[in-house]
C-alpha cells in the first residue's frame, strides 16, 4: 500500500524554486532580446529573409511564413510547415530578429530531415496533451480515495510530461546550433555573438522548466511510499 505524506514545506520550497527559476530565465531572455534588438545585423533584409536564405542553403523548400501576434511568440508548426514569426522578428533586421527567425528555421530543417528527437517529441504530443491536464486530478483522487493504483497512474502520466520536456531540450539546442552555424558561416562576428547570447537565454527557459519538473516528479515519488 502506498500513501502520500502531504504537501509539506519541502513541496512548497520546490514550487518556490520553480517559480523563481521561471521568473529569472524569462527576465534574462527579455533582457538579452531587448539588448540585441537595438543592434542591426550585418545581413541585408529582415529576419524572415535571412531565415528563407538559411532554408535555401539547407535545401529545404516549401516552408511557409506567417506573422503571429505578441512578443517572443515565434514558433515553427510542423502541421502546416510554417514559420510563425512575431512582427519584430518577421519584419525587423536586428541581430535578435535574425537569431530567433533562424532558430525557427532550424526547426523546419529538423522536420524536413526527420531529426530523431523531433520524431520522438512529435509522437509524445498527443500523450502530453492528455497527461498535462489530468495527472494532478488523478493524483488528488488517488490520495483522497486512498487508491494506490490511481496514485501510480498519476505519476506515470506526469512522468510522460517530464519526458516530453526532456526530449524537447535536444530539439531546441540543435535548432540553435543550426542557426548559429549558418550565421557564423554567412554573417559577421556581431551576428554570431548576439545570436548566441539570445538563443542561450532562450534555451535556459527550457532547461529551467525541465529541471523544475524533474525535481517535482522525484519529490512526489519520494513522498509516495510503502507503509
Amino acid at each position: 500500500m502506498y500513501y502520500y505524506a502531504g504537501y509539506d514545506m519541502g513541496y512548497m520550497l520546490i514550487a518556490l524554486i520553480a517559480t523563481g527559476l521561471g521568473i529569472i530565465t524569462q527576465a534574462y531572455i527579455r533582457k538579452a532580446y531587448s539588448k540585441w534588438s537595438a543592434v542591426d545585423a550585418s545581413f541585408e533584409g529582415t529576419g524572415a529573409d535571412v531565415a528563407k536564405s538559411m532554408l535555401a542553403h539547407a535545401g529545404v523548400e516549401g516552408v511557409g511564413f506567417a506573422r503571429v501576434d505578441g512578443a517572443l511568440t515565434d514558433h515553427y508548426d510542423p502541421r502546416d510547415n510554417t514559420l510563425h514569426l512575431s512582427e519584430d522578428n518577421c519584419y525587423g533586421g536586428s541581430v535578435a530578429s535574425i537569431a530567433v527567425a533562424c532558430h525557427e528555421a532550424g526547426h523546419a530543417i529538423q522536420h524536413a530531415q526527420r531529426y530523431s528527437p523531433v520524431q520522438i517529441r512529435t509522437a509524445l504530443v498527443p500523450v502530453v496533451n492528455l497527461t498535462q491536464g489530468t495527472w494532478s486530478l488523478v493524483f488528488l483522487a488517488g490520495i483522497m480515495l486512498q487508491m494506490t493504483g490511481l496514485v501510480r497512474l498519476a505519476l506515470i502520466l506526469f512522468a510522460a510530461s517530464v519526458l516530453f520536456q526532456l526530449v524537447t531540450l535536444p530539439v531546441e539546442f540543435d535548432a540553435s546550433r543550426r542557426a548559429l552555424a549558418y550565421l557564423s558561416a554567412e554573417g559577421e562576428a556581431i551576428d554570431q555573438r548576439g545570436a548566441k547570447e539570445v538563443l542561450t537565454a532562450a534555451a535556459l527557459t527550457y532547461v529551467a522548466a525541465a529541471l523544475a519538473s524533474v525535481i517535482q516528479l522525484l519529490y512526489l515519488m519520494s513522498r509516495t511510499r510503502r507503509r
